[in-house]
């Protein structure tokens, strides 16, 4: 099946990743939503780093193709804890990560308290500070499997819905039925209110002036699962930061200005 990789043991966490590639580490963490893993949001951009970066693809926690442990608290801890599992058993002391969304904020939260395991920073449609949730995000807690559920939502996330091809809908599909799958999501995103806005939480600009590394804050101007002013708020936050806004562009960066990204990343990792 698609998606399924190696195998190693972090964190209590039987964790499935992908790899390729020799050089200096480089992470590629996902977002989070109705069946996401490491390969959904990177199968298609790996290669473009394999020739001179190690490239890793786990799935974090919870998500994906890793172990799921009902009781578990899903926070932020954990999964930091598990990022730095993931690279004590490959042997990995540093390396640099592209974050997209919730995998951005994952590695905020290794950059702030692991400051000695990070040496760059690609942040990718991240979430920080508080805003208010967005359609996408309410929608990916509200979801119940079914194709067509799976397009619905996924309309909301790119500018471009010619992206969302019937491949792409049937694999998210596939791993969002995995018994108990939408249920461990619900549990890691907040649940909307009955009533009035829904508050969403990131980190907060004092924490984000605790990260020592150099970051690249990327961000689709049309984002309408996390919205803009996060962007904003991380490269104005973080000390030494550069933010580049794509037009036209929803929260899909990496799938929607693809050869502009890869350019903009290679730079920013090679410099």
């Amino acid at each position: 099946m698609d998606g399924i990789g190696k195998s190693l043991l972090a964190a209590g966490h039987e964790t499935n990743y992908h790899e390729a590639g020799e050089g200096e580490a480089l992470f590629l963490l996902h977002g989070s939503g109705p069946g996401v893993s490491g390969w959904t949001n990177w199968s298609t951009t790996m290669a473009a780093f394999s020739d001179n970066w190690r490239v890793i693809v786990p799935d974090i926690a919870g998500f994906g193709f890793t172990e799921f442990h009902e009781g578990t608290k899903y926070d932020i801890k954990l999964w930091v804890g598990h990022l730095v599992g993931i690279m004590d058993a490959l042997g990995i002391k540093k390396a640099s990560f592209v974050g997209n969304s919730f995998g951005g904020a994952v590695a905020i939260g290794l950059a702030v308290f692991a400051p000695e395991r990070v040496s760059k920073l690609v942040l990718l449609g991240t979430p920080a500070g508080e805003f208010v949730q967005t359609p996408g995000l309410r929608g990916a807690w509200e979801y119940e499997p079914s194709l067509e559920n799976m397009r619905q939502l996924m309309e909301l996330f790119p500018f471009d819905k010619a992206l969302i091809t019937p491949a792409l809908v049937q694999a998210r599909y596939e791993a969002s039925a995995r018994p108990g799958s939408q249920n461990a999501l619900r549990k890691l995103i907040p649940q909307p209110a009955a009533e009035g806005e829904t508050l969403v939480k990131g980190f907060p600009a004092a924490a984000l002036a605790k990260i020592s590394a150099p970051t690249l804050v990327v961000h689709g101007r049309e984002d309408r699962v996390v919205p803009p002013q996060c962007g904003f708020l991380i490269a104005n936050s973080v000390p030494n930061a550069d933010l580049h806004m794509f037009g036209r562009c929803g929260h899909w960066v990496q799938n929607e200005q693809p050869r502009r990204f890869i350019a903009l990343v290679r730079d920013f990792l090679s410099e």
